[in-house]
């Protein structure tokens, strides 16, 4: 028989482990709001349900890739032109194809390199002109946004191709459509490209110490200029799926998923000061902040009320993971 002395000591150190493991209190809460979810909503937990959710936080996982990558590297880096980028590559990709698959490739690879391009110029902008990332990542989501009135003249037309909302909302194999496969995909990716290769090496390094980095040989620029690039490509690859999903775009449809995508980089257990995290963390936040928005959706809380909830929600987690402290120990 355990003795009280001994659960309380079991239940500190249980306290302790999931303090210093912020992933493992992601993936316990997704599980707590699913719970909750079907106590308030019976159903909730149905497997349809389930398979509409993870659809649904693919778009903001797709995001969160890139914003994990830049919130690693340091440097107070933080993107908040994803959301401009992702709207840009939405209306182009509506445009483009005008709801025939012929053009469907094409849209991809114009896409691809714009978000790459526009991503390449916040990297030059912060490493050479040394221009603080939320300033240059503000002023390139103004930039952009202009350029989206240029190009769509102030209404946007086209529709999504066949393929593409096949792609998102048709199922695929045992219920499940193939923008999850494809986010497992990506899934893999990161963690190939974090874990197991050099330029995942390097940006850990660049993002704990950027001074001990360049000493170490890093091409610190180098790296913030492919960081940068592969946020604005991730953001834009959310922008092409995102319209499978809607089917028609509107001017400002990636404006939600500029804190959100921080939110769940941040929930996951990622560092704001950089050099600490993963990609299977931001999988988990963007998991329970589309959980979260599910179950306020269903208890019928308005918007200005689901904004101050999700705010709530990541104060509380940052203050509960004592973020940039436990994490550096």
């Amino acid at each position: 028989m355990i003795s009280k002395s001994s659960e309380v000591q079991l239940g500190h150190n249980l306290l302790r482990w999931l303090k210093a493991n912020p992933l493992a209190i992601a993936y316990i809460l997704i599980v707590v709001l699913f719970v909750i979810g079907q106590i308030l909503s019976p159903g909730f937990l149905s497997y349809s349900q389930i398979i509409n959710v993870l659809r649904i936080s693919s778009f903001l996982g797709l995001v969160a890739a890139g914003q994990t990558l830049v919130i690693i590297s340091g440097g107070s880096g933080i993107d908040l032109s994803v959301g401009a980028i992702m709207s840009l590559a939405a209306v182009m990709t509506a445009h483009i194809t005008l709801g025939e698959n012929s053009s469907l490739l094409l849209a991809f690879l114009v896409i691809a390199a714009v978000g790459l391009a526009l991503g390449a110029v916040n990297g030059l902008g912060i490493s050479l002109l040394r221009i603080p990332p939320l300033v240059m990542t503000l002023g390139m989501s103004a930039v952009v946004q202009g350029l989206i009135l240029v190009y769509t003249q102030g209404s946007p037309k086209g529709r999504a191709a066949p393929i593409l909302r096949d792609l998102v909302t048709k199922p695929f194999v045992f219920g499940i459509p193939g923008i999850l496969f494809i986010w497992l995909v990506v899934t893999v990716i990161m963690y190939i490209l974090l874990s197991h290769t050099s330029f995942g090496r390097r940006l850990y390094a660049v993002g704990s110490n950027r001074v001990s980095a360049h000493l170490s040989g890093i091409s610190v620029n180098g790296m913030l200029v492919l960081t940068y690039a592969l946020c604005g490509f991730f953001s834009a690859l959310a922008g092409f799926f995102f319209v499978g999903y809607t089917s028609t775009v509107f001017m400002n449809i990636g404006g939600d998923y500029v804190m959100r995508s921080v939110a769940a980089v941040v929930i996951g257990g990622t560092s704001l000061a950089g050099g600490v995290g993963s990609y299977f963390g931001s999988v988990a936040g963007a998991i329970v902040l589309t959980v979260l928005e599910a179950i306020l959706t269903t208890v019928r809380i308005g918007q200005a009320g689901r904004y101050m909830i999700h705010g709530l929600v990541l104060i509380a987690l940052l203050i509960s993971y004592g973020r940039q402290r436990q994490l550096r120990q």
